[in-house]
C-alpha cells in the first residue's frame, strides 16, 4: 500500500520550485527556471481487476493507496488540493473548505488516467465562446468566466466494467394481420355501405435467450456534479488511457470516488439492461413485443479504476449554484446556466412594440383605402 501524501507535488531538479504537469506533452515544467522533466514512461498494460475477487477477499495492498483528502461539508465531494495551500474553495460548489478535515483514506488505486490535453487557457477560451453565445445569460456570469479562481482543473473519478452476460426471457410475440370490415356511411343524404382494412394483432406466448459481452460501461464516480452534465461530455477516447502515474495529477485537483465499486456495479447493471431488452426484442420478433420476464447472469466481470480531466467552474448567482464543465481532451462544454429576466422582458416589449407598431401602420392604411 502507498504511503499517504498531502497532495502531489514534484520538486524541480534545478532550482527546487514545484513542477506541474503541461498538458498535452508528457513532460513536468518549473514555471520559475523553465526547466522541463520527461515523465517515466510505465512499460504495462492497463490492467482489469477481477470484480467479484476484489469484493469477496481482501484487496492486496498493491490495489490500494492512502490518499489525504479534505471533505466539502456542502456537497460531499472530497478531493485533493495542491501543496501549501492553507484556504480553498470547493471546485464543485464553490464552498470554502475547512483545512481541519483533511484526513487519510485508503482508495482503491486508479489503474488509469487521460491526462489533461488542454490547458487552462484553452479550455477557458472555450468557456468563453460557450458564454458568450448564451444570450440571456446575466452579464455578471460572462464577468465570472474571466476570473480563473472560478476554474480549475480536477480529474473525476470513473468506473468502467466489463462483463458477458447470458440473459434467459419469456414474453409475448405480436403479429399484425388485417381483417376487412363492413361499415355504413352517409353520402349525398343517402345511406351507402363500405369496406376498410383494419388491423389487428394476434399474439402468442415466446420464450429464448440472447448473450452480449459488455466492454467498458462507464459509470462516474462522483456525485457531486449535474448528472445530464457530465455524461454529455461523452464520448471520451478512451482508448488513449495511459497506466496510471502521479506525475499526471501535479498542478490539479482528483476527487474521491464517492460511488463505491459495488454501487457502480448496479448502475452498470442498469445500462446494461436497456441493451439487453433491445436484444431480447429483435430475438423475439415480429410486429410487437411484449417482455414478461428477463433473468440475467454476469459472468467474468471485471472492473477499472481511472481518472478522466474535466476543467469545473462552480459559480454562484444570486443564491443558486451553477456548474459548468470543460472536457479536458475534447474541449466540449456543458453547464447549468441562470437567466437574466431582464434581458427576456426587454426582448418581449420589444416584440410587442414591434407587434403594436406593424398593427398601427396596418390600420392606418386600411382607414386610408
Amino acid at each position: 500500500m502507498e504511503s499517504p501524501e498531502a497532495a502531489v507535488s514534484f520538486a524541480c531538479t534545478s532550482c527546487g520550485a514545484e513542477l506541474t504537469y503541461q498538458p498535452g506533452t508528457t513532460t513536468l515544467a518549473c514555471q520559475y527556471c523553465g526547466a522541463e522533466n520527461e515523465i517515466p514512461e510505465i512499460d504495462e498494460s492497463v490492467e482489469e481487476l477481477d470484480f467479484l475477487a476484489y469484493l469477496t477477499e481482501a484487496a492486496t495492498k498493491e490495489e490500494e493507496l492512502v490518499g489525504h483528502f479534505v471533505k466539502c461539508d456542502s456537497c460531499g465531494a472530497s478531493c485533493t488540493l495542491e501543496p501549501n495551500i492553507t484556504a480553498s474553495d470547493c471546485p464543485y460548489c464553490s464552498t470554502p473548505l475547512v483545512m481541519e478535515h483533511a484526513h487519510d483514506e485508503t482508495v482503491i488505486k486508479p489503474k488509469s488516467l487521460l491526462p489533461f490535453k488542454l490547458s487552462q487557457d484553452q479550455a477557458l477560451a472555450e468557456f468563453k465562446e460557450w458564454v458568450g453565445k448564451r444570450w440571456f445569460a446575466p452579464n455578471d456570469l460572462k464577468k465570472a468566466s474571466l476570473n480563473f479562481d472560478h476554474f480549475k482543473g480536477v480529474y473525476i473519478p470513473y468506473w468502467t466494467f466489463d462483463t458477458d452476460t447470458y440473459s434467459s426471457y419469456t414474453g409475448q410475440r405480436g403479429d399484425h394481420y388485417y381483417e376487412t370490415q363492413h361499415y355504413t356511411t352517409t353520402e349525398n343524404g343517402k345511406s351507402v355501405t363500405k369496406t376498410r382494412q383494419v388491423r389487428k394483432t394476434r399474439w402468442r406466448f415466446v420464450r429464448g435467450h440472447v448473450s452480449k459481452a459488455f466492454d467498458d460501461i462507464l459509470i462516474v464516480a462522483s456525485e457531486s456534479l449535474p448528472k445530464k452534465c457530465i455524461e454529455k461530455l461523452e464520448p471520451w477516447d478512451l482508448d488513449n488511457l495511459v497506466p496510471f502515474e502521479k506525475s499526471y495529477l501535479s498542478g490539479f485537483i482528483s476527487e474521491r470516488y464517492q460511488i463505491e465499486l459495488g454501487d457502480g456495479f448496479e448502475r452498470a447493471k442498469d445500462i446494461a439492461d436497456a441493451e439487453i431488452r433491445r436484444l431480447v426484442r429483435r430475438d423475439i420478433g415480429g410486429d410487437e413485443q411484449r417482455i414478461s420476464r428477463v433473468n440475467t447472469r454476469h459472468d467474468d466481470i471485471t472492473f477499472k479504476h481511472l481518472l478522466l480531466p474535466v476543467f469545473v467552474c462552480a459559480y454562484r448567482f444570486k443564491d443558486q449554484l451553477y456548474r459548468f464543465l470543460v472536457n479536458g481532451r475534447t474541449g466540449e462544454v456543458q453547464g447549468e446556466r441562470p437567466w437574466s429576466w431582464i434581458k427576456i422582458t426587454g426582448l418581449v416589449l420589444g416584440l410587442l412594440a414591434v407587434v403594436g407598431i406593424v398593427a398601427l401602420i396596418a390600420t392606418r392604411q386600411t382607414v386610408l383605402r
